[in-house]
């Protein structure tokens, strides 16, 4: 019986003990039924991350046997060489990162965990964004492909290098670090991108808006950027002001209070970015537009039923976006829905990413291997 060592990401969120969200899990079940139905021992390789701890994945394999129907063996703790020796046809391999040769990119770790199988799949687009041993190195110790679901992501999202216009752009979330590659490489091609979120709001600061006691980020942004007319911002939002919701338009010099705290996009921005999306052939969203899990969901929930009524090609990530729309029963409404969140972003913006490279580039991984 072959062994096929899979890369998936299970990096879900968790609740009293529970998985509370098995996206991620359930994506990859068509990929390790494939494996199965080809005779195949699949050992299962992820990691799992809450608030920088890293803990075991008991709750990620009892919720797998219950959406298989089937016993999952699980190799607890950190990776032996016992781990390998397992009857079950599934088998998940604890934790990864409770390994520190994982987050190393350490060569004799890949080797050890190599050892367990005789061919190693990665189908883990949403962490191969991360230069780690079971993305980076596995891939140059043992024959190997790019599963299904990571082939699927890089062919719808790939679609928007050279979009059909007009195409849509909404950016929302946190984090400008993170965003201002795509920014700058949409600008290009993006007849319009909008910024919301808490992103909207140092955007919005630096156009000379007040927004209250809501955070900005003490961050560069160049002049062509925030002045480009490309770039829209909300024209109106929902402020939490001594405890309740208000709803306050965008001006610059007033409207909103010192102690205001923006949390949500209000109606007009709402209506406005759903009329452009009526017009758009491309729609591409990633970042909530306000902060869902506190209640503040009016904008996401509406904007997502509005994208519904466009013809357009669309496309839905990053982690707390993905999770509202499910919460909201709104996946329908999207041609595709990507499960990565950094990974989603660092490769629209340059087209590829480590994991990806190391399936078909050797000369990135030649050049790892010389520095260890």
């Amino acid at each position: 019986m072959n062994k096929v060592l899979l890369r998936v990401d299970f990096n879900v969120p968790l609740k009293n003990g529970k998985v509370a969200d098995d996206f991620r899990i359930r994506a990859s079940l068509p990929t390790i039924r494939h494996w199965l139905n080809k005779s195949a021992q699949v050992f299962l390789i992820t990691h799992l991350e809450e608030n920088g701890n890293v803990p075991h994945l008991d709750a990620v394999r009892k919720s797998l046997e219950e959406l298989l129907g089937m016993e999952v063996g699980f190799a607890r703790g950190k990776l032996q060489a016992k781990s390998c020796e397992f009857a079950e046809r599934v088998v998940l391999f604890d934790n990864i990162r409770l390994n520190p040769g994982e987050k190393n990119c350490d060569l004799r770790f890949a080797k050890l965990l190599a050892s367990c199988g005789d061919y190693y799949v990665n189908d883990a687009f949403s962490a191969s964004h991360r230069q780690h041993a079971s993305i980076f190195l596995l891939p140059k110790l043992l024959p190997h492909e790019a599963g299904p679901l990571l082939k699927r992501e890089v062919e719808n999202l790939s679609k928007f290098f050279k979009p059909t216009h007009p195409f849509l752009f909404i950016l929302g979330g946190k984090k400008f670090e993170t965003k201002e590659p795509l920014i700058e490489r949409f600008l290009k091609s993006a007849d319009a991108i909008f910024v919301g979120g808490a992103l909207g709001n140092t955007f919005l600061s630096r156009r000379g808006y007040r927004v209250g006691s809501s955070r900005v980020e003490d961050v560069k942004i160049s002049r062509y950027v925030i002045t480009n007319h490309k770039i829209l911002l909300p024209e109106d939002v929902v402020v939490l002001r001594a405890g309740r919701k208000k709803t306050v338009q965008m001006i610059p010099t007033g409207n909103i209070a010192h102690g205001d705290l923006i949390y949500d996009a209000g109606p007009k921005t709402v209506k406005a970015l759903a009329a452009l999306a009526k017009e758009a052939k491309f729609v591409l969203w990633n970042g909530t537009l306000g902060i869902c899990e506190t209640g503040f969901a009016y904008g996401t929930k509406t904007l997502a039923k509005e994208l519904g009524k466009s013809k357009a090609f669309k496309v839905i990530g990053g982690g707390d976006t993905v999770a509202a729309i499910r919460k909201f029963k709104l996946e329908k409404n999207f041609d595709f829905i990507s499960t990565g969140g950094g990974a989603m972003l660092e490769f629209l913006a340059k087209g590829t990413l480590p994991g990806i490279a190391a399936l078909g580039e050797p000369r990135l991984w030649r050049e790892a291997l010389k520095k260890k």
